[in-house]
C-alpha cells in the first residue's frame, strides 16, 4: 500500500520544469520545429570551427543552441558572409544572426538588437614592434575588417588624438576580415590593427607571443542578436531566452568557459535599451 501511494505521489508531483518564458516564439518557428540562425564561423571564440572536427563551435554557438532549447525547437546554422546577415533577415533566409554583430545605430533602423554582450574596439601590433603606446600609430599603417565600424572608430580616433599630439593621422586599411588583419600585421603590410576586446585573450592563446594590445578599448559597443522588425515576437521570445538563460547561470558557465566575463552585460536589453 505504502508503495502504491509512493507512485501516485511521483506521477502525480509536477514535472521539472524548463525555465518559464515571458514570450513564446511564434507560431511558424514552432510549427516548423527550427530556429534558423546564421553564422560565419572565424570569429573566436565567438563562432569558429573545430580544425580537428570542422564542427562549429565558440560562445555564439552554444548560447545560439541554449535559445533554441528554451523555445523549444531545433536550431539550423546557416552559414552567410558577415554582410549578408542583415539582408538574410529581411529576406527570410534566417530568423537570428549571432557572429558578434554590434548594435549600432544604423542597423537599429532595419533590424531590433537583443543585445548579450558588451565589446569595444583596441589597438594591437605584432611582437616586436616599437609601437608602445596607440599614438605611435599616428601616421601608420593600422587595419580593420572593412565589414564593421572599425575602420570608421580607427579614423574617428585618429582625428581626435593624433590630431591633438601634433601628428600626421593614421592611414586606416579595410581587410577581409579579422584573420586577414592578423596575416597583414605579420607580414609587415600593416603597422597596427583593430579587433573586438572580446577576441584578445582567444587569439592571443592561440598564437603565443604573436601579439601585443596596445591601450585599453577606446569605444565600447553592445553586441547583439538581430531580429527582423517584421518579428517583434520572436524578438521578445529570444529576448526572454537569453533573460532566463542569466537567470539560471548558463549565462556565466558560458562567459567563463570562453574567457568572456570582462564582456558580460548585467541585463538583456532590445536596442541598447531595459
Amino acid at each position: 500500500m505504502r508503495r502504491l501511494l509512493a507512485a501516485l505521489l511521483l506521477l502525480s508531483a509536477p514535472m521539472l520544469a524548463v525555465p518559464s518564458l515571458a514570450a513564446d516564439p511564434p507560431p511558424r518557428i514552432t510549427q516548423a520545429g527550427k530556429l534558423v540562425i546564421a553564422t560565419f564561423p572565424n570569429y573566436p571564440p565567438l563562432t569558429f570551427k573545430d580544425p580537428a572536427t570542422n564542427a562549429r563551435m565558440g560562445f555564439d554557438i552554444e548560447l545560439g543552441e541554449a535559445i533554441g532549447r528554451l523555445l523549444g525547437v531545433q536550431v539550423e546554422w546557416t552559414e552567410m558572409a558577415f554582410v549578408q546577415m542583415i539582408p538574410g533577415l529581411q529576406t527570410g533566409r534566417a530568423d537570428l544572426a549571432m557572429d558578434g554583430i554590434g548594435d549600432l545605430p544604423a542597423r537599429r533602423e532595419v533590424v531590433d538588437m537583443v543585445d548579450y554582450l558588451r565589446t569595444g574596439a583596441r589597438f594591437f601590433v605584432a611582437a616586436g614592434s616599437d609601437v608602445r603606446a596607440p599614438a605611435d600609430l599616428c601616421g601608420r599603417k593600422v587595419g580593420a575588417s572593412r565589414s564593421t565600424s572599425w575602420p570608421a572608430d580607427i579614423a574617428e580616433w585618429s582625428a581626435r588624438e593624433c590630431a591633438a599630439a601634433g601628428k600626421p593621422p593614421i592611414v586606416v586599411v579595410g581587410t577581409e576580415g579579422s584573420i586577414d588583419t592578423r596575416t597583414q600585421l605579420r607580414s609587415g603590410r600593416l603597422d597596427g590593427g583593430v579587433q573586438g576586446d572580446e577576441t584578445m585573450a582567444w587569439f592571443q592563446a592561440a598564437e603565443p607571443g604573436a601579439y601585443v594590445p596596445i591601450g585599453g578599448r577606446f569605444t565600447t559597443v553592445l553586441v547583439g542578436i538581430p531580429v527582423a522588425k517584421a518579428e517583434p515576437a520572436l524578438r521578445d521570445a529570444v529576448r526572454s531566452a537569453v533573460a532566463a538563460l542569466m537567470a539560471d547561470g548558463t549565462y556565466a558557465k558560458l562567459l567563463a568557459k570562453w574567457q568572456l566575463e570582462p564582456n558580460a552585460i548585467p541585463a538583456v536589453t532590445v536596442n541598447g535599451a531595459p
